[in-house]
């Protein structure tokens, strides 16, 4: 069948005039083929509907390039989740719903396919030699050695390609334990000594980190998966990308913000001097695509404050908490909410992190596995803006 359309219709799916349309041809935003015998020519379809939606996005965001690249339109589809009204909704469900209750391991299931397989019954997957990297490196960097290590070794297609295999070998990097098939919330909660009710906010947390739409890290791990790379390196690309400061140093930021301002004599001082270095988005306050603020973040510091009455030093830091948002005039983000959890309960420096990117990696692979699928390599087109040679 031929899918090519006329001028006056691709014009009238356009919305534009015929002139318009044959400028469009002449400026190469249009291709159009020859119909046979006849002069006349025809235009295919795809391209004049891709067109369309470039004008749809042009018409909503002001500049389609830069507006979609900077916390503006849409630059890719996806079934996995999406922000709506200020909810996070994880295949139309919404993730503070399934922080109720639901695991790490049910909310991947969701994220990988609606739920309809139960992946985390297969076997505990054998840490190899030197796979947990050096003991004395950080967290982040174990784990990111860890998927390297994997995504170079000639180990099995079903490793390559398992989820649930890689989330334990990465949990075991991150805290330097041995794989276990125990629920990766409860393999945080051993490692960091963690009681009945921290445990239950380990839990939730990594729920409501599972995914976040296309954030840097989601987008770096479906370029990578794009290509065709390895399930491990996609992730390691996902890793890279949450170690910057703008991404997931936001808890460590943020706590640097708490420790500051309870070691103070005037914490509102302390708190209006840290955030003359840094920007308040990324250090715990502030979120672009939460406007009305950060449901992950609320969910979290408001079971915070139930557990705050029997516990001091949680009250102040939560004190300190919103004393910092009063003064900035912002709203926490779930960054904030990490780092109280991490310096409450006195878990490891960068515990934080370690949460954001376990939760994370059932994200990563549920939006690698979909670009994958897609059989599309991601190559956005760059807009120049140096200087030209002269002639």
């Amino acid at each position: 069948m031929n899918n090519d359309l006329s001028a006056a219709e691709a014009a009238r799916l356009l919305n534009v005039s015929l002139p318009t349309l044959y400028a469009y041809v002449s400026r190469g935003l249009l291709a159009s083929v020859s119909h046979g015998a006849s002069r006349r020519k025809r235009y295919p379809r795809e391209d004049v509907l891709r067109l369309a939606a470039r004008k749809n996005d042009a018409k909503r965001g002001g500049q389609t390039a830069v507006a979609a690249m900077h916390w503006g339109l849409p630059v890719l589809e996806t079934q996995i989740s999406h922000i709506l009204d200020g909810r996070l909704l994880y295949r139309g469900c919404d993730a503070t719903a399934l922080a109720e209750s639901a695991t790490l391991e049910a909310t991947a299931g969701l994220l990988w396919d609606d739920g309809l397989n139960d992946y985390f019954q297969q076997e505990i997957p054998v840490l190899r030699q030197g796979l947990a990297g050096a003991p004395d490196a950080a967290p982040l960097a174990r784990a990111m050695c860890a998927m390297a290590m994997l995504s170079s070794m000639p180990v099995s297609a079903d490793m390559l390609h398992s989820g649930p295999a890689l989330m334990r070998l990465l949990a075991a990097a991150l805290l330097s334990t041995a794989p276990s098939a125990l629920p990766l919330h409860l393999q945080l909660a051993r490692a960091w000594q963690a009681d009945v009710e921290q445990t239950e906010l380990l839990r939730a947390a990594l729920v409501l980190l599972a995914d976040h739409e296309l954030n840097a890290s989601t987008f770096a791990v479906r370029c990578v998966a794009s290509t065709g790379a390895s399930l491990p390196a996609a992730l390691m690309a996902g890793l890279a990308a949450l170690s910057g400061g703008r991404h997931g140093g936001g808890s460590a930021a943020a706590r640097r913000m708490l420790t500051q301002a309870l070691a103070a004599p005037d914490a509102g001082a302390a708190i209006v001097a840290y955030y003359q270095t840094i920007a308040p988005e990324f250090a715990g306050f502030g979120h672009p695509l939460y406007p009305g603020g950060d449901p992950r973040a609320v969910y979290l510091l408001e079971r915070l404050s139930a557990l705050s009455p029997g516990h001091p030093h949680l009250a102040a830091i939560l004190a300190v908490c919103a004393a910092a948002g009063q003064l900035l005039d912002a709203r926490p983000n779930a960054d904030l909410a990490l780092a109280a959890m991490e310096l409450a309960f006195g878990w490891p420096e960068g515990a934080g992190m370690s949460v954001f990117a376990l939760a994370r990696s059932a994200g990563w692979i549920a939006h690698a596995a979909e670009q994958a699928a897609s059989a599309a390599l991601i190559r956005p087109r760059a807009r120049y803006v140096g200087r030209h040679q002269s002639d």
